[in-house]
Parts: C-alpha cells; sequence; structure tokens
C-alpha cells in the first residue's frame, strides 16, 4: 500500500496593502464605476473572490460609505464574508474629488476584512484621514508617499 504525502501548500500571507494597490490622481467617475475599480484590485491582489466587488456595489445601494472629510470606505455586505480570502485594501485618490451620493469623495479605499479585521481597518483608516492635514497630503501625495502614510500602523 503506497501513502502519498500530500504536500501543504505553502500559502504566502498578503500584506494589508501594497503599493499597487493605490491609483493617484484619477479621474471623477460614476460611484459604482469607482466601487468596480477598487474592487477590481482587491480581486486582482487576491485578497477576494470575484463576487465581493457586486456585493461592494450591493452594500452602496443600501448604505452609503461616505464616511466624511473626503473619505469612502466601499466594502461588502455580510453575506459577502465568504469571498474574502485575506484582508487588504485598495486605495484610488481623486484630487478633484469624484460624486459619492450628495458628496464629493477625494480618497477611497476599497476594503476586505476577514472576520472582524474589517472593523479594525476602518477604525484605523478613518483616525488616519480625520487627522488634521492628512486629507490635503494623501490627495496630492504620489503613489509612495500614499503607501507609507497608509501601511504605517496597519
Amino acid at each position: 500500500m503506497f501513502f502519498s504525502k500530500k504536500g501543504k501548500k505553502e500559502e504566502k500571507k498578503l500584506e494589508l496593502l501594497y503599493r499597487e494597490n493605490v491609483k493617484v490622481n484619477c479621474k471623477p467617475d460614476t460611484k459604482e464605476n469607482v466601487i468596480r475599480a477598487v474592487g477590481q484590485m482587491l480581486v486582482d491582489t487576491g485578497y477576494v473572490e470575484q463576487p465581493y466587488v457586486d456585493a461592494m456595489v450591493k452594500r452602496e445601494e443600501s448604505f452609503s460609505t461616505y464616511m466624511g472629510n473626503e473619505l469612502a470606505l466601499p466594502h461588502g455586505v455580510e453575506e459577502a464574508k465568504k469571498e474574502i480570502k485575506a484582508s487588504g485594501i485598495a486605495v484610488m485618490i481623486f484630487p478633484e474629488g469624484t460624486e459619492w451620493g450628495n458628496e464629493k469623495a477625494k480618497i477611497v479605499v476599497g476594503i476586505a476584512g476577514v472576520g472582524e479585521e474589517h472593523l479594525q481597518i476602518l477604525s484605523i483608516l478613518a483616525d488616519k484621514v480625520l487627522e488634521e492635514g492628512n486629507v490635503e497630503k494623501l490627495t496630492k501625495g504620489s503613489v509612495d508617499e500614499v503607501y507609507e502614510m497608509l501601511k504605517g500602523g496597519m
């Protein structure tokens, strides 16, 4: 009788934010297109499965993810948790702002959080953006500057 050793795949732990998931100088677009774009970045990095993007749009239809201070934090509805493979974020910066309901968002951060990690991510991001002067620093920053500001402390 032969016993085969099933090799356990080495799963690489994903960082919460990668430089390639930071887009600066984005041009305004519809809220749905922006959510789909930031959601696709989460898919492309391996944080979520494709259906999570639709769940992000669904969340926005039922409850705005605009947080104030020119920040929107789109994320999926509760039922989509099963589509999340790893916690991660993707960032789009709109120096001119992009329409978000009756508001303008300059910073849009797509979020996927495993378990309750999404609440921690939301809290950290809100704190960072609410800090005096950070919206301006982020909207005028380079990819590297935005990356450094948002990855620190996460």
